[in-house]
């Protein structure tokens, strides 16, 4: 199992960067691993929300089931993840500054299927690329919830 854990301050309060984090469809916007989203539920919002996110990591694609497991309005959004990589993930949102700034903290810990190298793949891939990726992710959301409202 891997557990990769990347965090970033926003000039904007947590309610703003909800706005942008609710709309899972529009993670594509932000996500430069992700694709494609298909909601396999009528639900959009909410917990018990499932779809499917195209992944792209360099060579490799897959694609990635989830389902949101948490749902807390400018807090927190967990997920499980439910296809050929397993595990879970969490966006949590914490308010710095009085409120005027937020620190978002994006979690998950995965495991790869055998074929893919399991346990030891995950780790290396958790501890340098996926740390990567997620970082300049949480960089490229970064004017999505800094630019005025």
């Amino acid at each position: 199992m891997a557990r990769v854990v990347v965090s970033a301050d926003y000039d904007a309060p947590p309610d703003r960067v909800w706005a942008v984090l609710e709309p899972v469809e529009d993670h594509v916007e932000w996500m430069a691993d992700a694709e494609a989203i298909r909601f396999v539920t009528e639900q959009t919002r909410g917990v018990g929300t499932a779809f499917e996110c195209d992944t792209r990591v360099g060579p490799l694609r897959v694609t990635d089931r989830l389902r949101i497991t948490e749902w807390e309005p400018g807090r927190r959004m967990g997920v499980r993840h439910e296809g050929l990589v397993t595990g879970t993930g969490a966006f949590t949102l914490e308010p710095l500054d009085g409120g005027r700034r937020t620190r978002f903290t994006w979690e998950e810990e995965l495991i790869a299927p055998w074929w893919l190298g399991g346990p030891l793949t995950a780790r290396v891939a958790g501890a340098t690329v996926m740390r990567a990726i997620w970082r300049r992710n949480l960089n490229r959301l970064r004017p999505l919830v800094e630019r005025a409202p």
